[in-house]
């Protein structure tokens, strides 16, 4: 296995680092939600990339989740009413019988 002929002097290991260092990365705005985004991302807040909504944000999903739970609601409300209007009828046929037996 290779071993190093000399120890690297810290200047010399300092100046060959010296070229690794990183650049500072470049900060856009989303245009319709205004936080700060990379260049060429999607916006994770609002889901536009270019001015086209191409990804689902939580936001998104809840107002989805909510419109479909009120109209569960609604669905099962109608349920209700028709199933009670159900029980009015026939209670109302069971009086009208026994007002005419009465009758009699």
């Amino acid at each position: 296995m290779p071993v190093p002929k000399r120890k690297v002097s810290k200047r010399r290991r300092n100046k060959r680092h010296a070229n690794k260092g990183l650049d500072v990365q470049a900060i856009t705005h989303c245009p319709n939600s205004g936080s700060p985004v990379m260049p060429h991302t999607v916006c994770l807040e609002s889901g536009y990339y270019k001015g086209v909504k191409v990804l689902r944000t939580k936001q998104d999903r809840l107002e989805a989740r909510g419109k479909k739970r009120e109209a569960q609601q609604a669905a099962q409300k109608e349920r209700q009413d028709a199933v009670q209007s159900q029980i009015a009828a026939k209670q109302a046929a069971k009086e009208a019988a026994s007002n005419k037996d009465e009758a009699k």
